[in-house]
């Protein structure tokens, strides 16, 4: 078997996805994510012009040969365009490997290793009232594990918080990437954040008891004491995990947040390789690892990074936006299916438009995600759908603290 065809597929249902689909001469295809939220088409460029013509002819069987060629052969290693084109090619290939073995890819990988795959939902509110209704209605749609964002007072717009309008008057919706020639300007004040968010979880814990898994992602947006501060604070209400809570491209940083706080840290959905990870692991610094299948070098990649995890018993907790496409995110559940140091994973419900463009055979059931037993990633594109949604520019917002200084956002 050969590879004869590599196609750059850049659509935009709701979002911009980009999506490669590679072309056996046996007529089995394979689809991998490359969406990179906000600078896409540098990614459809390096996957159409460097990447595609070096796979024709090559045997799609060989995934490990072909993932250690397109990271060495480049000189240039690392990076989110890069792991992301390889990633996309990595997908692709499994996809390809399963539907030719007649099986879903899990079974690739090892087999189940679990029944289901316990996902958690983002709910969101400008206040606590409004907050309660969105974990309601979380709940309601069968979540079992809630994300906790909202405003904060002072703030004009803070990241989340879906019903609260952005810097350029649209709502969020979750979605923070604006259809806009220009990134949005937002403000940001840490001292505000920190004090307000022990009482919103305070009020919640109050109202939904002690049981409900809850969550919080920081948005990198604090320095290491002022993240210390917080999953202090945080303690007495039992958070599966603080998400993000200070930029950890420095990994020595969460030595200090670590010493300070017993509160399970996740970090990475920003990283790209295992090597971002290597101080973090080996340290135990972190409890959850939150790179994405997408933009972390394919199933190959993620798989070798958990196994990593897995000697110092830290789980997976997977990147699962909907800036991920369905076919990212059924790849991250063939891997959750299948590793044993599984955690949890992260769960935004696509578009009816998106549902139109990809066509997914992962179900959701009281909590519980499956990626279904289609030979493969069990995600079909409708190409004829997708080219009714051409791509539109779209940026993340960015921030600026109220003495005009750029932040983290």
């Amino acid at each position: 078997m050969k590879i004869v065809a590599a196609d750059i597929i850049v659509s935009s249902p709701d979002r911009n996805f980009v999506t490669l689909k590679i072309t056996t001469d046996e007529g089995i295809t394979g689809l991998g994510d490359a969406t990179l939220n906000g600078r896409e088409l540098s990614v459809a460029s390096y996957l159409r012009d460097h990447v595609a013509p070096l796979l024709m002819g090559r045997d799609p069987h060989r995934i490990e040969d072909t993932w250690q060629f397109l990271y060495r052969s480049a000189y240039w290693r690392r990076g989110p365009v890069t792991m992301a084109a390889i990633a996309a090619v990595d997908v692709a290939l499994w996809d390809i490997k399963a539907k030719a073995a007649g099986m879903p890819l899990y079974q690739l990988l090892g087999g189940a290793s679990r029944t289901g795959i316990m996902a958690y939902g983002h709910a969101s509110g400008r206040d606590i009232p409004e907050l309660f209704d969105s974990i309601r209605r979380h709940l309601d749609e069968g979540f079992r594990s809630i994300r906790v964002q909202t405003s904060v007072p002072g703030i004009n717009a803070v990241y989340g918080v879906a019903a609260q309008p952005s810097a350029t008057g649209q709502r969020y919706d979750y979605e923070p990437a604006q259809r806009t020639p220009l990134p949005a300007e937002e403000d940001w004040d840490t001292r505000a954040y920190l004090r307000h968010l022990p009482s919103v979880f305070e009020a919640v814990r109050g109202e939904f008891g002690p049981e409900l898994p809850l969550l919080h992602d920081g948005h990198h947006r604090m320095t290491p004491i002022q993240a210390a501060k917080l999953g202090k604070a945080l303690e007495p209400y039992d958070l599966f995990w603080l998400e993000d809570c200070t930029p950890a491209e420095n990994q020595e940083a969460l030595r200090l947040v670590r010493q300070h706080t017993t509160t399970p840290l996740a970090i990475g959905e920003v990283f790209n390789t295992v090597w971002d990870y290597q101080t973090l692991i080996r340290e135990q610094l972190i409890d959850y690892v939150r790179s994405a299948v997408t933009h972390t070098g394919g199933i190959t990649a993620m798989r070798k990074l958990l196994d990593f995890a897995a000697q110092y018993q830290i789980k997976s907790g997977i990147h699962g936006p909907t800036d991920i496409s369905p076919v990212g995110m059924a790849a991250a559940l063939h891997l959750d299916l299948a590793i044993h140091n599984f955690g949890i994973q992260e769960y935004m419900k696509h578009t009816p438009l998106a549902n139109e463009v990809f066509r997914q055979s992962f179900t959701f059931t009281d909590g519980y995600l499956h990626p279904g037993d289609q030979p493969g990633l069990g995600v079909e594109l409708d190409e004829e759908v997708a080219a009714r949604f051409p791509y539109e520019p779209a940026y993340l917002p960015f921030n600026r603290l109220k003495d005009g200084t750029i932040h983290d956002w």
